[in-house]
């Protein structure tokens, strides 16, 4: 669990690198990431620091103990745009496929065809 954040740090980190507060400026990441120059990050970079904040904080929450915080998708679905968002929270297969088979409306027509009789 003490991993389950390592994914949106990075991010958090390589945002900051890229970020004018640090190349222009020359200010150290930390003193970007206190007021009053975290209002000058760009609008990512303060999306990841709350993230970040939220997945630290998910860590001790006791309600999240045993399934621990959500997995985050950082590169796929936030940069480059997934082809279709993934809406699983854990391991395997998931519960409902996407696509929806058309009834008539009439179950019992339905099941005695399927039945043979």
């Amino acid at each position: 669990m003490p991993s389950s954040c390592k994914d949106i740090r990075a991010a958090l980190a390589e945002c900051l690198q890229n970020s004018d507060c640090i190349l222009v400026d020359r200010n150290k990441p930390s003193d970007c990431l206190r007021p009053p120059l975290v209002d000058t990050l760009p609008t990512r970079c303060q999306q990841l620091k709350k993230g970040y904040g939220d997945c630290k904080r998910g860590m001790i929450d006791m309600r999240k103990r045993f399934r621990g915080n959500k997995p985050v998708a950082v590169s796929t679905e936030l940069e480059a745009g997934a082809d279709e968002p993934s809406h699983q929270l854990y391991a395997g297969k998931p519960a409902f496929s996407s696509a929806v088979r058309r009834t008539s409306g009439n179950d019992e027509a339905e099941v005695e065809k399927s039945l043979g009789r």
